[in-house]
């Protein structure tokens, strides 16, 4: 059983015989890089589908606060495990079946949790969705250095990229609609078809390797003859990998901070609907979009390859627009809609830069997968540690009066803007950091 499971996750064999194709390599980069975008984002949409139900498993009596603390965090520690042992596995394995059956067993997961009620099923569900999710992003990182060379990834990986907002946007728009008329079971419910749909695309149209089409490899040939052992130890040994994972960790917990309990936040500090709150953070995921996309483009064009620069501005930016989500007060809906934007824009850039291609960057190509794990553990630790620092401190200030409840986010607010602020402090450590010769 376990031989038949390696053998179907092993890399596809090379074809014998290697012939240049360039219309053939361009219409199979674009197969690949579609499918890898929309599967990566309905990746999304079945783990972000917890964050729109959350006031309805409160109110319904089904979770407290710290529970849903503990159930998102579940999801964040079990992540940042698996991004880092199938970021290591994602350099050796077949991408297009690995992606492909992490996203089926995570659409299960959300169908089956649409029939549950009990919290230990949540925890341990939504911990298993963190591991099968961890399987998306090394799967996509490692297809994108198979598939472009160093001159193309920056700004297809920037794309690539925006498949996270994508996801957020469905998520934040779509399922939260079909809670608002039909309850918290069908938004789960939702979450899950829509998975199964990306699967199928992953499975259908994306492809493991240009050498398993009968195509040269566009890996230079120095890159082909390092193992990938010893592409991955460099990767361990470089200080600056570690730097980053850091500044991507603190970045996370702002990130996630308004993605998980935004909605929540608006709700209960400033009386927005269930539908308002959510297009109010809505607006985030379609701004990051905009972010996401150029930001290959933004630092190719106007900072001549520097990505420490703008990730710099831009993580600056992230601080401002927290800071007037949480501190500025009800009523003022435009500077709430502006600090979305603000965040959205930000948050897409950083996603970019130091959620993997600085990392990418600074490693060996062979050991891109390795990489992106190192900062993946970090990143996803710092947003489990959130979650629950975030459910404990919500919870703790509850307070109910007359039947009325209400919260204190005084000590919550601080905590996200200093996430957000020492970000940019180790980010500016990365200025010496030394890219791979012949990166952007």
């Amino acid at each position: 059983m376990i031989q038949k499971i390696i053998k179907y996750f092993s890399p596809l064999p090379d074809k014998e015989e290697l012939v240049e194709d360039p219309k053939k390599l361009k219409r199979l980069q674009w197969s690949f890089f579609v499918s890898a975008t929309l599967g990566y984002g309905l990746y999304y949409v079945c783990r972000m589908s917890l964050n729109v139900i959350k006031k309805p498993l409160v109110d319904e009596g089904i979770l407290t606060e710290q529970q849903l603390g503990i159930v998102g965090s579940a999801l964040f520690f079990t992540y940042a495990i698996g991004k880092f042992t199938n970021g290591f596995l994602g350099d050796r394995v077949n991408i297009t079946r690995f992606m492909g059956v992490g996203l089926i067993i995570s659409s299960l997961i959300n169908l089956f949790l649409g029939m549950s009620h009990s919290f230990w099923v949540f925890v341990i569900l939504w911990g298993i969705n963190g591991w099968v999710q961890s399987m998306g992003a090394p799967s996509s990182v490692v297809g994108l250095s198979r598939w472009y060379t160093d001159k193309e990834r920056g700004s297809y990986y920037g794309f690539w990229s925006a498949s996270h907002n994508i996801g957020e946007a469905i998520t934040f728009i779509a399922t939260a609609f079909v809670v608002s008329i039909a309850g918290w079971r069908w938004g789960l419910s939702a979450a899950g078809i829509a998975g199964l749909v990306g699967a199928a695309l992953i499975l259908i149209f994306m492809k493991d390797s240009p050498t398993s089409q009968g195509l040269p490899s566009v890996i230079p040939p120095k890159e082909r003859e390092k193992s990938a052992g010893k592409a991955q130890r460099e990767v361990l040994k470089n200080p600056f990998i570690w730097i980053l994972a850091l500044s991507s960790a603190c970045m996370y917990v702002s990130r996630y901070a308004i993605n998980s309990w935004g909605i929540f936040f608006l709700e209960n500090q400033k009386a927005y609907s269930s539908v308002e709150a959510s297009s109010i953070v809505a607006v985030s995921s379609v701004c990051g979009i905009v972010g996401t996309v150029l930001s290959g483009f933004l630092s190719d064009k106007f900072f001549k390859g520097n990505r420490t620069l703008p990730a710099v501005i831009f993580g600056i930016g992230n601080t401002l627009a927290i800071a007037l989500f949480v501190l500025v007060p009800e009523g003022y809906y435009y500077i709430d809609i502006f600090s979305m934007i603000l965040f959205g824009l930000s948050i897409g850039v950083l996603i970019c830069y130091l959620g993997g291609l600085m990392a990418t960057d600074i490693a060996p190509k062979k050991a891109s997968g390795a990489a992106l794990g190192v900062v993946g553990i970090a990143s996803y630790l710092g947003a489990g540690i959130q979650d629950i620092m975030s459910g404990q401190l919500i919870g703790d200030s509850k307070s109910v009066i007359n039947g009325v409840v209400s919260y204190d986010f005084s000590s919550i607010r601080y905590f996200w803007i200093g996430a957000a602020a020492f970000s940019v402090l180790f980010c500016a450590m990365l200025w010496k950091a030394k890219k791979k010769p012949g990166t952007f």
